[in-house]
């Protein structure tokens, strides 16, 4: 299932469109395209807009493309000449929720070559800006007209202190997080795991040690080299078992008192 919307902002100048909020349209589709835009919808979302101090024009379109990457198909090609029929700097943007949920916002702008300069053999204008990056185009961006039909764009983000701090604090760790207790039966998996790999790499520490005691200074130098630093692991397994343990066992004793 698409979903699609309207872009409001300004054009800053003859390279820059700035957006600054968004509304979602009531419109709906399928696949690859969605319906037309509703203009009386559109009309009266932009007034009242306008009486919340919002007085932003529409700068473009966004719409979803739920798995298939970002690019416009025939439909949304469309609808962008519609757009750019009524402002001929208007923008297309293209988002893939389904790719964005790995972590890395699958985001692009597009606009349209105007067939006529393609026909005279005119080059289009191209921009030498350092700001900001165009991602590279997948095979079915290409194979579905991108740099024919229609060309990628550019997107800068910009973040003020407080949308900064709040996305910093997003995923943030508490406090209480180093209460929280696991599960019994996982912790005591856990401890019995954890003490068998100590018991093995003692056994390997000891076997270690015997064989430094008979190896001659020059062969002792490398003897250590591409094996395992059975020491170091069984240092970190102690300290990290005697943790775990003192904050189970801390967890335990405040909710026994407290609940």
């Amino acid at each position: 299932m698409e979903v699609m919307g309207l872009m409001l902002g300004e054009f800053v100048d003859e390279y820059t469109v700035r957006v600054v909020d968004v509304f979602a349209m009531p419109q709906s589709g399928t696949g690859v395209s969605v319906e037309a835009v509703d203009h009386v919808f559109q009309t009266n979302m932009l007034d009242m807009l306008k009486q919340t101090g919002r007085p932003e024009m529409v700068v473009g379109w966004y719409h979803s493309h739920p798995g298939f990457g970002c690019w416009l198909s025939g439909v949304d090609i469309n609808t962008q000449q519609s757009f750019e029929a009524l402002n001929q700097r208007a923008v297309a943007v293209v988002v893939d929720p389904i790719q964005s949920v790995k972590g890395k916002v699958v985001i692009d702008a597009f606009r349209l070559i105007n067939p006529q300069t393609m026909m005279l053999g005119q080059e289009p204008r191209q921009t030498t800006s350092n700001v900001g990056h165009l991602n590279k185009p997948s095979i079915q961006a290409l194979i579905h007209g991108l740099n024919r039909h229609y060309y990628s764009i550019a997107i800068n983000y910009r973040k003020n202190e407080l949308e900064e701090k709040m996305l910093l604090n997003l995923h943030k760790k508490k406090w209480t997080d180093g209460l929280t207790l696991r599960p019994f039966d996982v912790h005591s998996k856990t401890n019995e795991q954890t003490v068998q790999e100590m018991l093995n790499l003692a056994i390997k520490y000891n076997k270690a040690v015997q064989e430094e005691d008979e190896l001659p200074p020059e062969k002792l130098a490398i003897a250590n080299v591409g094996r395992q630093d059975a020491k170091k692991h069984l240092e970190e397994h102690v300290s990290n078992l005697m943790s775990s343990n003192i904050i189970q066992t801390l967890g335990t004793m405040l909710d026994t008192v407290i609940f």
